[in-house]
């Protein structure tokens, strides 16, 4: 993996995880089934390995690409300030590299999406486990196995 050239831009390895467990979204990078890149904002969770977990449909544009080609990137941008009269942006984010595992069992399927609930819904877990049921099976989840972070900031 490339080393991030500028070190003193480099995010406290506290920071990045801070950034990792309460981020919203990220984006998720993978290669189109064209030769092209192909992204989208999605939710996620993590779990106690450094997993990361997203759900969507059976189906779709995204499950084709990442069945012919399992890598991808995951960028979450944290704090961000324009900074005008400077001509530059203070900014952190995180880049997660590593590979998509489809077609998970159905228990580790429930616990990405009790971790998901829990993450988006607190408070909800009980009413959120039952709509969970109700469309678990037209519910996918996919888990990014993460084999490097980079972390920077301005």
């Amino acid at each position: 993996m490339r080393e991030i050239r500028r070190k003193d831009r480099v995010l406290a390895h506290e920071r990045a995880e801070e950034l990792l467990e309460s981020g919203e979204y990220g984006i998720l990078s993978m290669v189109n089934l064209d030769g092209g890149g192909y992204g989208i904002p999605i939710n996620y969770a993590t779990d106690s390995e450094g997993n990361l977990y997203f759900h969507c449909a059976p189906e779709g544009h995204k499950l084709d690409n990442l069945r012919a080609d399992n890598r991808v990137t995951f960028t979450i941008v944290g704090k961000t300030e324009v900074q005008p009269s400077k001509f530059t942006t203070l900014y952190e984010s995180i880049i997660l590299f590593g590979t998509i595992e489809m077609d998970l069992d159905e228990e580790e399927r429930r616990k990405a999406l009790g971790l998901i609930l829990e993450k988006y819904c607190a408070g909800h877990e009980v009413v959120g486990m039952r709509y969970m049921e109700g469309s678990f099976h037209r519910t996918n989840v996919l888990k990014m196995v993460v084999s490097h972070k980079s972390g920077k900031r301005k």
